[in-house]
């Protein structure tokens, strides 16, 4: 085998070794510090088109994967409507819930039912595709993504510490947040997600 067949493996296993290098801790894509994937014309549930350029004027937004079917996500959702209301009414954050999952319970109009029976004042905002939710590299419902003013992650996984609202002690994605407001780093930068599984239509192996 010539060196320069040689190199060329060398060069490949260090591109391989380095990709896998950028996935975080409990994310098979992303980590700390990149730069999060972008949409466009996502459907909401208030009969809008949603792109992330809309929110290019928040100096922080928490992007989270959701749905209705998912016993995890129906707890956090009073959660989430705390934290719309003690974050996002200024607009300096913004909070965009996204649902990938392909289910009957989880259709648009299904989503548009239960953004009205809990009172959701955040965008709604329907992957049907699920592409988005893979560039993400999300894997489970709630699953939540903070991002700076320059669209950078800064915290990656659960809410908070735990499902039960009254056991919870470390509040991640608040925490985050207030510290990216204010200029600084979060303590903690990526928990595991807990939740269901997002249910990605299977592709058929030929």
């Amino acid at each position: 085998m010539s060196m320069r067949i040689i190199f060329v493996f060398l060069l490949l296993a260090v591109s391989v070794s380095s990709s896998d290098a950028v996935a975080g801790k409990y994310n098979p894509l992303k980590s700390p510090g990149d730069l999060a994937p972008g949409f466009k014309d996502l459907p909401g549930v208030d009969g809008k088109k949603h792109s992330f350029a809309d929110y290019r004027n928040a100096k922080v937004k928490v992007v989270l994967f959701t749905c209705n079917s998912c016993p995890y996500a129906v707890d956090y959702e009073d959660r989430l409507n705390d934290f719309y209301n003690k974050f996002c009414k200024q607009g300096e954050v913004a909070l965009i819930a996204i649902n990938s999952n392909r289910t009957p319970a989880d259709s648009l109009e299904k989503m548009k039912q239960r953004a009205k029976e809990k009172g959701f004042r955040f965008d709604y905002l329907y992957d049907q595709s699920q592409q988005l939710a893979r560039q993400y590299g999300a894997l489970r419902t709630p699953e939540f993504y903070v991002l700076d003013a320059k669209n950078r992650i800064v915290y990656m996984g659960a809410f908070d510490d735990n499902t039960k609202v009254e056991r919870v002690k470390h509040k991640y994605v608040e925490q985050a947040v207030q510290a990216t407001l204010l200029g600084k780093q979060a303590d903690v930068k990526q928990t595991p997600p807990i939740g269901c599984l997002i249910r990605f239509k299977r592709s058929r192996k030929r």
